[in-house]
């Protein structure tokens, strides 16, 4: 792993595969470190003939964290919201976007693929909608449009979001597994033995809850999509789980429909992650996905 400067801030990065193969940048969701994308799943997307960047987003794992602006309440800026009034982030998506865009900047990469999950989704659909000329190909993956009308998470998996941080290890280890039960994906369950060996990595490398209120914030903050989606005109494939019950499928239905030609993939079974059984067909869609849009280019 490495560190670089980008957007004015510190972006901490990995990459797989050969540095002249074909850039494909993967955005994490909220509150998730770069480990998000899990090494193996990494290494095949390599495999395919891709440069795989993967990085910690803004307030999470090794990257800059903006303490400076403070704790953020979530209650509050949906209130906001609700009401029609402003809601004064300290970041919003696009500025996170901005930070993927430093980042290839950082690497000379002028135009790359791009697939971001959950809020990583979000991401990079604002990379597609404000940087249109770097964007090769778009795979936005358990994600939405952020259109207020479509279904919402259940109360008792919002529950899993708003939760208090773990006081200890071994409270967020056992937090992450209680968050796979209930967001996991019930035709392809995961082994509970490598769920807590992750999450014991994933806290030891670096634990702070706090920038998950903010990603939270900023989603709220920055609204619907729908509209701008519409002149998105990078080749697009949107995949989701059936089963997702945190971003119900209906947001993937949504984000395909509101960009031009895009392609829908929808996994029976597969919840809200990207289970192990599932990557070779996933990592195979993505391939060929960035295959027909570099023909195309």
């Amino acid at each position: 792993m490495a560190s670089t400067q980008a957007n004015g801030i510190t972006i901490e990065y990995e990459t797989f595969g050969e540095r002249t193969a074909s850039p494909l940048l993967l955005v994490m969701g909220l509150g998730a470190q770069m480990l998000g994308w899990d090494e193996g799943f990494c290494t095949m997307l390599a495999e395919e003939g891709h440069l795989v960047i993967r990085y910690d987003n803004r307030d999470t794992g090794l990257s800059t964290k903006f303490e400076d602006t403070g704790a953020m309440n979530m209650a509050d800026a949906t209130a906001a919201r609700a009401q029609g009034k402003p809601i004064v982030p300290p970041y919003r998506l696009r500025d996170m976007a901005a930070d993927g865009m430093g980042l290839l900047d950082a690497l000379g990469i002028d135009r790359a693929h791009i697939a971001g999950a959950s809020m990583g989704g979000m991401i990079v659909q604002e990379m597609a909608i404000g940087w249109p000329q770097r964007v090769l190909s778009m795979t936005s993956i358990m994600s939405t449009t952020g259109h207020p009308a479509l279904p919402q998470a259940a109360p008792e998996v919002g529950a899993v979001l708003t939760r208090a941080p773990a006081a200890s290890r071994e409270e967020a280890i056992e937090a992450s597994v209680a968050s796979n039960r209930v967001i996991g994906s019930p035709g392809y369950p995961a082994d509970e033995a490598e769920l807590r060996e992750r999450a014991a990595r994933t806290y030891d490398r670096a634990f702070y809850p706090q920038g998950m209120a903010r990603h939270l914030v900023a989603i709220t903050a920055s609204g619907n999509r729908r509209k701008a989606l519409a002149g998105v005109t990078a080749p697009t494939l949107v995949i989701h789980g059936a089963a997702d019950p945190l971003i119900p499928v209906e947001g993937g239905r949504d984000t395909a429909a509101s960009i031009p030609g895009a392609e829908l993939l929808i996994f029976e079974g597969m919840g809200h992650g990207l289970p192990e059984q599932l990557w070779p067909e996933i990592v195979g869609s993505i391939s060929r996905h960035t295959s027909r849009a570099a023909l195309a280019h």
